[in-house]
């Protein structure tokens, strides 16, 4: 049943408010002659048939017909008012909300000119202040739908991560170069969304970009291509640890003999090492016969990509690590990409989940 209102107010005591509903649920029912009081930091606005009406400034307002012209005009008060009349009050805030939180909910897939289609994940803050009570009431309250001031923050974040998504594809730059472009980023981002605010009433007073950081596949497909750079040439590295791992065995092994003699004894005490480790350290320090053929092998086999063994031709996976072989073709734009390879390299087309 709706109730009369005879003083309008509202008291927001957590500061967090944006916009609050007197009253909160259901129809209010006013006459002429109630008071409405109106605090230093709000705004209040009449609202009726899904429109804001008549704003009102800090104060203590006794409704009238001259005040209200636009609710009178609509609801046509009788003369003396004392018959109630049906409307909504919002009391908008007028003061600026600062650290409002967002973030991207999805990775956002870039075009980066060094690894490729690379997905990131952005966050950063921003700070809004109402600038147009009625306009914002009219937008948020009367077309979202939107009471509270999470439900306004997370709408807001939508259109936020939308105009990121424009200013990313369109610095067209590495990822490795982004932490040293966050105000550049952000004072682009902060023009285009001027606009956005001020559609909806708002005044957008400050944008800041906190991190701009790879999901977890692409942090480890940049380890791993970090990794592979280091290591430069993949049969020295080979070689290098079948060397450290046969000197570790002799030490543990034999003891005291040192050097070559003493690293064959740590083997023969059967430490554990394998066949493969012997071949490989035979090959560090003879160059030999199968050092020597090692590239004629390469030329004519398939090396994975991952541990550098050379498989036979023709082969699908590596016979040591399982790594897939050969190419995959984007259906998109044609492009080969590696076997793994779960987006295109060109295009960013989805390749296999």
């Amino acid at each position: 049943m709706a109730r009369v209102f005879d003083v309008v107010e509202f008291i927001d005591e957590t500061g967090n408010e944006m916009v609050h509903r007197v009253p909160e649920f259901g129809p209010g029912d006013f006459r002429l002659g109630s008071q409405l009081v109106v605090r230093e930091s709000q705004w209040a606005v009449f609202f009726r048939d899904g429109k804001a009406l008549d704003v009102f400034g800090p104060g203590r307002h006794t409704l009238t017909t001259a005040n209200i012209p636009l609710l009178a005009g609509l609801v046509n008060i009788p003369f003396g008012g004392r018959t109630p009349f049906t409307a909504e009050v919002y009391f908008v805030s007028r003061r600026d909300f600062i650290d409002l939180k967002w973030g991207t909910e999805n990775p956002i897939p870039l075009r980066d000119k060094e690894l490729g289609i690379v997905r990131l994940r952005a966050f950063g803050t921003y700070a809004t202040a109402v600038s147009d009570p009625q306009l914002f009431v009219n937008k948020i309250v009367g077309t979202q739908g939107l009471y509270t001031t999470p439900q306004i923050a997370n709408y807001l974040r939508g259109i936020i991560v939308s105009r990121l998504t424009d200013v990313l594809g369109e610095v067209a730059t590495s990822l490795f170069d982004l932490p040293a472009l966050f105000d550049e980023l952000a004072s682009a981002i902060r023009a285009r969304l001027l606009d956005d605010f001020r559609a909806l009433g708002l005044d957008l007073k400050g944008m800041y970009v906190g991190s701009i950081t790879p999901t977890e596949e692409t942090s480890k497909a940049i380890d791993e291509r970090a990794a592979m750079g280091a290591i430069g040439n993949m049969q020295a590295y080979l070689q290098f640890k079948a060397a450290r791992a046969l000197g570790d065995a002799a030490q543990a092994g034999g003891g005291g003999e040192g050097g070559l003699a003493g690293a064959g004894v740590g083997l023969g005490a059967g430490v554990g090492l394998g066949a493969v480790v012997a071949r490989e350290l035979g090959e560090a320090i003879r160059g030999g016969p199968q050092a020597q053929a090692g590239p004629a092998q390469a030329a004519s086999g398939v090396t994975c990509p991952k541990c550098g063994t050379v498989n036979q031709p023709g082969a699908k996976f590596c016979t040591n690590c399982g790594t897939a072989l050969g190419s995959i073709k984007c259906p998109n734009c044609g492009t080969d990409n590696p076997a793994s390879a779960r987006f295109c390299s060109n295009c960013g087309q989805k390749l296999q989940e």
